[in-house]
């Protein structure tokens, strides 16, 4: 098929002057050779950092100008982090890496035949190798139509939002009387107990336990209810059943209800309808979080259709032991994009360490064709281990075969953190953070900004008691 583009920046001899790909090494004589890379994660990111080299020119296109440290991201949605503390600009890491560009833009589709990608600007950029990391987004297991009441966690939009909808609802908490929807309001719950979701619950119940514990007059924040909801019969299916039990008593230390073996059938603005053990019931709840999934990223499908290449159910590309897509030797997809399996033929998970570690797999191989070396074996993916942190001085690691848990797992999970953050300035501010937060429990950026659907509508919902005689609201009572 013969793709065409409207390209204001195109001339008769390619993107911006750039003469077309479509020739062979040999014959490039000492021309760079032309790496195009979309996405600026993880394992974008190291592709082009162990790509510098004089032989390659690198071009990383991604739709946002900076690299995002995501497994920090729910820190951002509880007010611990602000977004600039977790997130740095892709130009600014890649500034002093000479043969390394960034091109602000969106990839609308990929000919590798002709061995171009096409830019929704219009924009056509050749390549000679092309590693696609473009990550995945939240499933909704068809069901998208709840993303608008229960957002998920991929990007720092969506993470002020849920920082918005979290302190949002004990604003609104504080101002209505009436106790059937003051309960809704401070009700929480997360759908989702892989790492994000337990980590998540628990920040949320420190934030009502602690943080907010003295702010309020009219509603006591410690009653809140916190629910995390799962399918699965335990928390935290990818760790050992032992550090599951000690991270579910950890959350129940917190006040975290934890209801496994649990499906979503319906979320709407009023809550959430669940069925458990053949049995349906009904959640209220004016907070529901989503963290129940991920799916490949919609340039994935657009990749598959391209090359022919098989997927998985979840959309991912199924790549050969080099991570190549099938019959395309020049195009690698790494990260979320992949269906990659490991020695014993197991797929690998969706870790920033898989993303990292096949991205500079990728450029190693593309340098090493390059120089005309010989070539590197399959990848293999060194699994360095699991981490989840559950509260302050409480998390669960699996590290190399060891299993720890409590103090010396967060000590752990906290230092390999500040490690993976690209640069020294984050990693210093986000350390001064913690140590602030951990001593006093206060979180700096509870700033509650934007709007979104769920927000409570004061002016007609109050208006009735405005009419009315005034009613104190008197504190929720507490239980004995």
């Amino acid at each position: 098929m013969t793709l065409k583009a409207a390209n204001p920046f195109r001339n008769e001899q390619g993107a911006l002057g750039i003469a077309p790909a479509a020739v062979s090494f040999v014959s490039r004589a000492n021309k760079p050779w032309k790496v195009v890379i979309v996405g600026g994660g993880f394992g974008g990111l190291s592709a082009a950092k162990r790509l510098e080299s004089g032989s390659v020119d690198v071009t990383l296109i991604d739709r946002r100008n900076y690299h995002l440290f995501q497994p920090l991201l729910y820190q951002v949605a509880t007010g611990s982090l602000s977004p600039g503390e977790i997130a740095y600009p892709l130009r600014g890491v890649l500034s002093r890496q000479k043969n390394a560009r960034v091109w602000l833009g969106t990839v609308a589709d990929i000919d590798p035949d002709s061995k171009r990608v096409f830019l929704s600007d219009g924009a056509v950029i050749p390549y000679d190798s092309l590693i696609v990391a473009a990550g995945s987004e939240t499933s909704y297991y068809g069901h998208n139509q709840w993303q608008k009441c229960a957002p998920g966690l991929k990007s720092i939009e969506e993470a002020t939002a849920i920082r918005h909808k979290i302190l949002y609802a004990f604003e609104v908490a504080e101002r209505i009387c009436d106790p059937v929807q003051r309960r809704a309001w401070l009700t929480f719950v997360i759908v989702g107990a892989g790492p994000t979701g337990v980590e998540l619950s628990g920040a949320i119940a420190e934030i009502a336990r602690q943080t907010l514990k003295k702010d309020f007059r009219s509603i006591h924040p410690d009653e809140a209810q916190i629910i995390l909801l799962d399918g699965a019969p335990r928390i935290l299916m990818p760790f050992a059943e032992d550090l599951s039990d000690k991270a579910s008593r950890s959350l129940a230390k917190l006040g975290v209800r934890v209801n496994c073996g649990t499906m979503v059938k319906h979320v709407d603005e009023g809550g959430l309808t669940i069925e458990s053990n053949q049995r349906t019931d009904s959640i209220a709840a004016k907070t529901v979080i989503w963290a129940g999934g991920i799916t490949a990223s919609p340039l994935g499908r657009i990749l598959a259709g391209r090359t022919r290449a098989e997927t998985d159910r979840g959309g991912k590309i199924k790549v050969k032991p080099d991570l190549t897509v099938p019959n395309y030797p020049d195009i690698y997809v790494v990260g979320d994009l992949a269906a990659a399996m490991d020695s014993k033929d197991k797929p690998l998970p969706g870790l920033a360490q898989v993303a990292m570690q096949g991205g500079t797999y990728a450029a190693k191989v593309i340098l090493r064709k390059v120089k005309g070396q010989p070539e590197l074996r399959p990848f293999h993916y060194l699994d360095k281990g699991s981490l989840a942190v559950i509260g302050r001085a409480a998390a669960v690691a699996d590290v190399f075969g060891l299993r720890i848990s409590g103090f010396l797992a967060w000590i752990v999970w906290a230092c390999i953190h500040l490690m993976y953050l690209v640069t020294f300035q984050s990693r210093l501010l986000v350390f001064f953070q913690w140590a602030i937060q951990d001593l006093t429990f206060n979180r700096s950026a509870r700033l509650i900004t934007g709007a979104v659907p769920s927000d409570f509508n004061f002016n007609e919902e109050l208006s009735e008691l405005r009419a009315a005689p005034e009613i104190k609201a008197e504190p929720t009572p507490r239980s004995v």
